[in-house]
């Protein structure tokens, strides 16, 4: 979970604004309500985990919103004041295969000295929010990137354009002009992030009127744009592939720096398909709650006030109820709002869970044990005695991290998402070891050795079955250690007798001549090996790692139960 420390200072001066008095105890009493987890909250600093359904918290300025209405039940409103700006972008049709979404907004106006920030407090802040909501809903600027720039420094209208590798300008925080190719190459943040570009020979860039280059997204901003102490005019930049990430992280930058006094203004914009829009759209967005869905899951029925206040409590608006449904505002930002179901979250945690009354089952409670149970428990007491640790990854998944990056092939019919909403997660997952890996690259900065397993559900032919994978990246070992390991679990899991025969080149991700597959009582359970170099460098992985998976069910029909 992202973890933010705010100054209470902050805290103090923005609700003071507001005519409200700041109260420390109140606000560790309240918080965690809210869906937080409060780390440390003195006179001084609050630390506090916010919960990844609420990305719209991730800084002191968004949160100070939230506890106007929250704890002090302020009427703060769904909607984001927000005046026509005159302000354009254009962008180029050849954009739409590079990084398609482009979005804007304009703030104006910002006084800290006012207010009483200081103002490289106020930078760092800017920063951190950038950076959290790049993690949040940018999944590593890849569905969003954010750039925010000093407005007196660049000249409107601008213009998004795809230019060669050999197009040069002055990064942030460098005083000479470097070529993209030597940005992606040697620049700290081209080196994290040229992963998001490869494969291409052209690259986007965003230019003002002189043709001076503000941004090259999803990698870094110009020099001559950085926002210093004396910046009081603010553009905001985010492209990316994903609207709704896109849309949500524009609107809680301007809305951190609105917080701070600043004025939000329109950006026009013409898209990669002609379509011109403005943005940020600060009307709220109008949601339908079934009447039964809401008595039914709080176990009792809420009047108009009593829902009136629950639902401002929680930055929203109450529209109208009748017997059937019941009409609700929400702010656009809320990215984390997707079913009716969410809304009845909210309306509970904004009413309180003390009185919604009392409920007993409705069916027998008395459980029998599954029939897997004791080999579930006999490879998780094996896996955890040769150091593994067990995680539970996504069941989505993606055609390269399945099939292609790690040369299997599909089994049976492959259960695809109608209408997925982003392309890593367009189909439910027929093997586990390529989650290892996407979990061991993200991970790939701690230190060596990495050992961890997953007991979890695979789709194939559109039923489920059971699997196991495990995988480890040590600085020594190879096949031997691998084979150590395969014949400790199966002598654990009570396999008396078993063949172990040599795979064939390419199937799987596993080093030719340094994989095998396990035989028992004529039964392929399962195999394992060392990991290709070739296959490992797909997921951004250079240490030498080994691994296997198994279907439970086969091992379940060749090994007889031994309790």
């Amino acid at each position: 979970m992202p973890t933010i420390s705010v100054n209470q200072d902050l805290i103090t001066k923005l609700l003071n604004v507001h005519g409200l008095k700041h109260d420390v105890e109140e606000l560790s009493d309240q918080l965690p309500l809210l869906g937080t987890d409060i780390d440390r909250c003195d006179e001084d600093t609050l630390d506090i985990e916010i919960f990844p359904n609420r990305p719209d918290l991730l800084s002191g300025e968004t949160l100070s919103r939230a506890i106007r209405s929250f704890i002090h039940h302020q009427n703060s409103g769904p909607d984001l004041p927000v005046n026509e700006g005159d302000v354009v972008i254009s962008v180029d049709p050849e954009l739409k295969d590079i990084r398609p979404i482009i979005l804007g907004a304009v703030v104006k106006n910002i006084d800290l000295e006012k207010l009483g920030i200081d103002a490289d407090d106020f930078i760092k802040s800017l920063m951190d929010h950038q950076e959290k909501l790049h993690f949040a809903l940018g999944r590593g600027r890849k569905r969003a990137s954010i750039g925010v720039h000093d407005l007196t420094t660049i000249t409107p209208p601008f213009r998004v354009k795809a230019v060669s590798g050999e197009q040069q300008f002055v990064p942030l925080a460098m005083d000479k002009p470097m070529s993209i190719n030597d940005i992606l190459l040697n620049h700290p943040k081209g080196i994290d992030y040229a992963h998001l570009l490869d494969g291409y020979d052209k690259f986007p860039v965003i230019v003002d009127s002189k043709e001076n280059i503000l941004s090259f997204p999803p990698i870094i901003n110009g020099n001559h744009t950085t926002v210093t102490s004396s910046t009081k005019d603010f553009f905001i930049d985010v492209t990316g592939w994903d609207f709704r990430s896109c849309e949500a992280s524009l609107m809680l930058v301007a809305l951190q720096l609105q917080e701070l006094g600043g004025t939000i203004e329109t950006v026009t914009i013409t898209d990669c398909d002609g379509v011109t829009k403005q943005f940020p759209n600060g009307n709220s967005v109008e949601h339908v709650l079934p009447t039964t869905m809401l008595d039914g899951l709080l176990g009792r029925e809420l009047n108009e006030q009593e829902l009136t206040k629950s639902i401002n409590r929680m930055g929203g608006r109450f529209i109208s109820r009748d017997s059937k449904e019941i009409k609700l505002a929400m702010p656009r930002w809320r990215f984390d709002i997707l079913h009716p179901v969410d809304l009845v979250e909210d309306i509970a945690i904004g009413h309180g869970f003390e009185d919604l009354g009392e409920d007993i089952p409705r069916s027998p409670m008395t459980a029998r044990p599954r029939t897997d149970n004791n080999l579930l428990r006999r490879i998780r007491d094996s896996m955890q005695g040769l150091g593994m640790m067990q995680i539970q990854s996504l069941t989505l998944s993606n055609d390269d991290d399945q099939f292609r990056l790690v040369r299997w092939n599909n089994v049976g019919e492959v259960t695809r998402i109608t209408n997925p909403i982003t392309i890593d997660h367009t189909l439910l997952r027929q093997y586990l070891l390529p989650g290892l890996l996407r979990l061991l690259s993200s991970n790939r900065h701690h230190d060596l050795p990495q050992s961890v397993y997953e007991l979890g559900t695979v789709v194939r032919d559109h039923k489920n079955s059971s699997r196991l994978a495990f995988l480890v990246a040590e600085r020594t070992g190879g096949f031997a250690s691998i084979r150590g390991r395969i014949q400790a679990f199966l002598r654990d899991i009570g396999a008396s007798a078993y063949e172990i025969q040599p795979l064939p080149d390419n199937d799987g991700p596993w080093l030719a001549g340094r994989a095998a597959k396990v035989i028992v009582n004529g039964n392929h359970i399962g195999c394992f090996g060392e990991i290709d170099p070739h296959v490992a460098e797909h997921f951004e992985l250079k240490v030498p790692m080994n691994g296997a998976e198994f279907c439970l069910q086969e091992l379940a029909n060749s090994i007889p139960d031994p309790v």
